[in-house]
This record gives C-alpha cells, structure tokens and sequence, in this order.
C-alpha cells in the first residue's frame, strides 16, 4: 500500500459492509442525530443478526457517531454548536500537523496523487437539490483531504484525522444538503494543493487552516439557524 492511501477498513466482509453502510446512514442524515436506534427495525430492514449488528454499532460509538444510554439503549449522537466548533479546532490542529509532515517526508509519488485527487473533485459538479451529485462530490471530496495528509508517516495521527473527517462530514452533509456551495471552494483546495506538491509547508498549512475554518463557522451559521437541529436532519 503506498503511504498516501486511505487504509481501508478491514476486510471486504459482510461486518465491514454494515459498518460502512451504517456509518453512511449517520453521516448522510438518513439516521437523524439525536434519534433511538430501534434494533428490531433495523435488524430486519439491513437482514442481519443482533451480533454483527451490536458489533458495528460498538465501533460508532469509539467514532463518536453512536452513544449507548444507561437503560434507553442505542442513540445517533447528538449534534451542536460546542460540538462543532470542538471539532473543527481539532482538524484545524491535528490535519495541519498531518499536511506538514507529509509535505516534509512523502514522495514525488503523493504528489501527483494529491494532484490527481485535486483533478477528480473540481471535475465533478454539485448541483443543489441533486442528491447524485452531492453524494458524489462528497466522497471525491474526502478522497481529497485524505490523500492530501495521506503522505504523513504516523498512522495514528492520520486515525485520529480520518475520525475527524467523519464527524465533521456530518454535520456539512445534514447541514448543506440542499446547496451547491457559497463560496469558491475549488479555488481553496487548489492553492492547498499547489502549495503541497510546491513543498511549500507554510503556506500549504496556512491555506488548509483558512479553509477548515472557513467551514467551520459556515456551519455554525447554519446549525444555529436550523435551530441545532431539534431531533431533525
């Protein structure tokens, strides 16, 4: 596996599966935050048993997606404001970290898949009130921040900013579902980019900074509108 690869989550068997499909169902709103997690239902709409399923969702919950409630069972985490703004410092702080430690140890190998990655995004068109095109962009998207820090040497490190990612994916996609963007966002990764494969360390990291923060108070705006999203997505 080259080191600016998204490691893959396990095995592609029937557990990672529901893991995965589970994790989509959060991240996209199709299971509101805040809301019960009714087993039986959703045993029988996924067809599997309790234990595939109670593993996927113990998994969630190290993810922070997922919390168990004394006596009231499984919840989809709750969104808000504080929550937000927790994650928003942390990927500021720890994908920074990351960027520069790839732009000082990765190969010329990462930097034509940053570039790649970069060409893949800005090819692909979101169209507001076209879900296609949303969901699309947003996995061409975390292919583009994954495979940008990618190229740090510390697994752990890209852990933590891939958990980040997800959470943070959440609150953009339930917040900003119905919008094709209000800002030049193909420009911000561009000079992200640019000053990646540059080698340029400062500017890169200044540059993912602004944007993450950018945002971050986007989606502030936006959750306080909604009103933080009272059990609803």
């Amino acid at each position: 596996m080259l080191p600016f690869s998204p490691a893959p989550d396990g095995k592609n068997t029937k557990a990672s599966r529901l893991l995965a499909e589970l994790r989509e169902e959060i991240v996209s709103g199709a299971l509101a935050p805040g809301t019960k997690i009714n087993l039986a239902r959703l045993r029988a709409r996924l067809d599997v048993s309790l234990s595939p399923l109670r593993e996927a969702l113990a998994r969630l919950m190290a993810e922070g997606l997922v919390e168990w409630r004394d006596n009231r069972g499984y919840w989809v985490s709750a969104v808000s404001l504080a929550n937000l703004e927790d994650i928003t410092r942390l990927r500021v702080d720890m994908e920074s970290q990351a960027l520069r430690q790839a732009i000082l140890t990765a190969d010329a190998a990462w930097e034509g898949a940053v570039m790649r990655a970069l060409h893949a995004l800005n090819r692909c068109e979101r169209i507001a009130g076209e879900p296609r095109t949303l969901a699309q962009w947003e996995e061409l998207h975390r292919a583009f921040h994954l495979t940008l820090i990618g190229g740090c040497a510390s697994p752990i490190l890209l852990r933590f900013c891939q958990t980040l990612l997800t959470l943070n994916d959440r609150y953009r996609r339930v917040l900003l579902r119905e919008t094709s963007g209000d800002r030049d966002v193909a420009a911000e990764h561009g000079a992200i980019a640019q000053g990646a494969v540059a080698r340029d360390a400062d500017f890169a990291c200044r540059r993912l900074a602004e944007h993450l923060s950018r945002t971050g108070a986007n989606l502030r705006r936006r959750l306080a509108a909604e009103g933080g999203l009272a059990r609803r997505c």
